[in-house]
């Protein structure tokens, strides 16, 4: 049956644009000097209903959602793999440590380099997103990196290692903050926790997954005379390169690119753009706009998100990368299956993740404000691992705080993605946002040095609980600068849910970006 607006009397599934354009558009139908019109875009709008609106978005999350998700289920392996193959056969003589004559200190500085490379080379690699579109430009980040990974297999000493964490870092440089600006133009702030669901879910099941397949590569050990670890660098790497020819053949670029039009009519096209926000990327924007850029620079969210992301992944990174070792040294399981104790905090988080962004598109409170209880979760458990306490409080206390870390960024990236304008000024403010806060990520492994280790390494988790209180405080500033536009996302959000109730599409007043 068609719907209200007439729609379905195109067939969806057809990839002919030749037939697809047989019939008159409601876009055909609009004055071209009318296109920018507010009035235009409203009653453009009312002419879908809630079951068009459903479809589109459907037709949407089945293109993006899965495919962003193992994009980074595939990153987090490939990322982590250099944390799990620490605790592979430790003290023997085929492992990493041993092998390459290093020791636990000068470990650290593999995840170190390989941020320094991130900071580095994250805000030009976001700003070739548009020209380069993000579907050649996304395929050719997973190729490289997968190369890399995979020449990891051919290390001999500690300075080969760093060379290669450098280039990983160097060829992942822009992956999350154009994926993340790429959303912005498919969807709209009060909706963007959807999307980031998928992405950090996806990334934590690979903590289960990671984990799996590490303890099934350890009984590779000896195999064609390669050690374990090096077993997991090659297969993860040549997976990752064949990957990359999946992203470039399924990933979608914008509503109105040429490619979009294999699988959207001219007036799904015209509805996904209508239906954003004014300050949303759009996708005729220019491919680059120098007052966007200075905007930003000017704007001081720019500040209070970057501080609070920095001190945040100081903890939360330094919490990752020091998971195996903690939950190895709790002696609950004997080698290999020490591996398996990764799983429950992959686990909770994954489930974390699922239930935020499910209130989140309630709009029961301002983003804010659930960002605030979360905060004060993360504190709470860090500062259980500033304390003595028994084993099992302390691997309680790890599986929590890292389910909570992980969770906050579900409504942090929604609250973030309400204040971005533009295209490049889109990419940007997420590039430089995202390389600065990486800086986290260099000082992060440093912390655990094995100075630090006599005690548990409660110095180390003291400088995390005082970073987690930093960034409480940069969200506290930040919901001041952000309340009026939060509560607006808010109330249209709910607005919007009415309207759906009762079978419509919400065209009143949209949310504006207040500076």
């Amino acid at each position: 049956m068609a719907s209200k607006s007439g729609l379905d009397t195109v067939d969806h599934g057809s990839d002919s644009v030749e037939e697809v354009n047989k019939s008159p558009t409601k876009v055909q139908e609009l004055n071209k000097a009318d296109l920018d019109d507010e009035e235009a875009r409203r009653e453009f709008l009312s002419r879908f209903t809630a079951e068009d609106d459903h479809r589109i978005m459907r037709k949407v999350g089945w293109r993006f959602l899965p495919l962003i998700g193992f994009m980074y289920l595939v990153k987090q392996i490939d990322f982590s793999n250099a944390a799990s193959i620490k605790v592979l056969q430790p003290g023997e003589s085929r492992n990493v440590l041993t092998e390459l004559n290093m020791s636990a200190d000068q470990y650290n500085w593999v995840q170190t380099v390989y941020y320094i490379a991130y900071v580095l080379f994250e805000i030009p690699s976001t700003l070739v997103l548009k020209k380069a579109t993000p579907r050649k430009w996304q395929s050719r980040i997973f190729l490289t990196w997968g190369i890399v990974v995979a020449c990891h297999a051919a290390i001999q000493n500690a300075a080969g290692f760093y060379a290669l964490r450098f280039l990983l870092g160097a060829m992942e440089a822009g992956f999350f903050p154009c994926l993340a600006a790429q959303m912005c133009s498919w969807y709209r702030s009060d909706e963007y926790g959807r999307p980031i669901m998928w992405m950090f879910g996806f990334q934590n099941f690979s903590g289960i997954i990671g984990s799996l397949l590490t303890y099934g590569i350890s009984y590779m050990n000896g195999v064609g005379g390669l050690s374990a670890w090096r077993w997991v660098f090659l297969l993860e790497g040549l997976t990752t390169i064949l990957f990359a020819g999946v992203i470039y053949y399924v990933l979608p670029d914008y509503p109105k690119s040429p490619r979009s039009s294999r699988w959207l009519t001219p007036d799904e096209q015209q509805y996904l753009e209508y239906r954003l926000t004014e300050n949303a990327p759009k996708t005729d924007d220019a491919v680059f706009d120098k007052s966007e850029i200075i905007a930003s620079l000017k704007d001081p969210k720019l500040i209070g998100f970057t501080l609070s992301q920095f001190f945040l992944n100081i903890a939360g990174y330094g919490l990752s990368w020091q998971l195996p070792t903690i939950t190895t040294s709790l002696g609950f399981a004997g080698l290999p299956r020490n591996q398996l104790l990764n799983i429950p905090p992959a686990a909770a988080t994954v489930i974390g993740i699922i239930l935020a962004a499910w209130f989140l598109r309630r709009a029961y409170i301002a983003r804010p404000i659930f960002i605030h209880a979360l905060s004060a979760g993360i504190l709470a458990f860090f500062i259980v691992l500033c304390v003595p306490v028994s084993n099992g409080a302390v691997y309680a206390a790890v599986v929590l705080g890292n389910a909570f870390y992980f969770v906050f960024f579900v409504p942090f990236w929604a609250w973030r993605s309400a204040t971005l304008v533009g295209t490049t000024g889109t990419a940007f403010t997420l590039a430089l946002q995202t390389s600065v806060a990486q800086v986290g990520g260099v000082i992060a492994p440093q912390l655990f040095q094995s100075k630090y280790a006599y005690n548990g390494y409660k110095t180390s988790f003291i400088i995390c609980t005082a970073s987690v209180a930093i960034a409480i405080l940069s969200n506290i500033w930040l919901t001041y600068l952000t309340w009026t536009v939060e509560q607006d996302t808010k109330n249209v959000r709910r607005e919007r849910i009415r309207a759906e109730r009762e079978g419509k599409v919400y065209t009143g007043e949209d949310v504006k970006l207040r500076n």
